[in-house]
């Protein structure tokens, strides 16, 4: 069924597109604008209905319609519109506790840890 209305909006889009480029224009369009233009030059005046004008009406709405009508069907389709939505949830794995490392070497009670410096400067001067 989806196809076949795929199918015929296709088909009413190309009857559209058709019908509307074989119209005659109203007139100057957006060149009217620049000044002097009446009102009835403007607003396109009121024409005759032609075949032509009744098919884009017809074709416009059927397509608007169509579209529509697919826009909910493709909404409501079965298959899952996410990864996530379609995927089960599971509980993640617990975390492992790292243990700290331990000093090679206890130092002694009174005094503090002494930065070891490297053998190319020399120590800092005392006051």
């Amino acid at each position: 069924m989806y196809t076949l209305l795929l199918f015929v909006l296709t088909l009413d889009a190309l009857i559209l597109t058709t019908a509307v480029l074989l119209q005659a224009g109203q007139g100057g369009g957006l060149a009217s604008l620049g000044g002097g233009a009446g009102t009835e030059q403007f607003m396109g005046g009121r024409q005759a209905t032609t075949l032509l004008t009744k098919i884009t009406w017809w074709c416009a709405g059927i397509f608007l319609f169509l579209s529509l009508t697919l826009a909910v069907m493709s909404a409501h389709s079965a298959a899952p519109r996410s990864v996530l939505e379609g995927s089960t949830p599971t509980a993640p794995a617990p975390v492992q506790p790292t243990p700290l490392p331990l000093p090679a070497s206890p130092a002694p009670q009174g005094t503090p840890p002494h930065p070891t410096q490297p053998s190319n400067q020399s120590p800092p001067p005392h006051p």
